[in-house]
């Protein structure tokens, strides 16, 4: 009986944990990264319907090697930190010499907020 007791309170403390992070992650914001740019000079915005969401989040820009982003494997060639313009937040990592090749931004989620990933430019 005392296993018993034992194995649920510490089910009780491990769903005390799980709950919460669980309704964290569903209430984090949608956010959108885009990425423009030619000659190697990247830019882009940061959109989520929370304010708090467009600006403070560092953007890196990766070099894609595959035929699709992978960051684990793809080159981080530049990042940036957002910054809130009216309803959006703006970015740019000025000229980083690259000007062929394949291209993205990522953007990373926080607590409040999701994560992205743009889509893929050609120079």
């Amino acid at each position: 009986m005392k296993k018993v007791l034992l194995v649920l309170a510490a089910l009780a403390v491990c769903a005390a944990f799980t709950i919460p992070s669980l309704a964290g992650a569903a209430s984090r914001a949608v956010t959108i990264v885009t990425i423009h740019g030619d000659n190697g000079d990247f830019q882009g915005r940061v959109k989520s319907e929370r304010r708090g969401c467009l600006g403070n989040r560092i953007v890196k820009v990766f070099k894609q090697k595959g035929d699709r982003q992978n960051p684990k494997r793809d080159e981080v060639i530049a990042k940036d930190t957002s910054e809130r313009v009216g309803d959006h937040g703006v970015w740019s990592v000025g000229n980083t010499g690259r000007k062929r090749g394949d291209f993205y931004a990522k953007v990373r989620r926080t607590d409040a907020c999701k994560g992205d990933y743009s889509r893929t430019i050609s120079l």
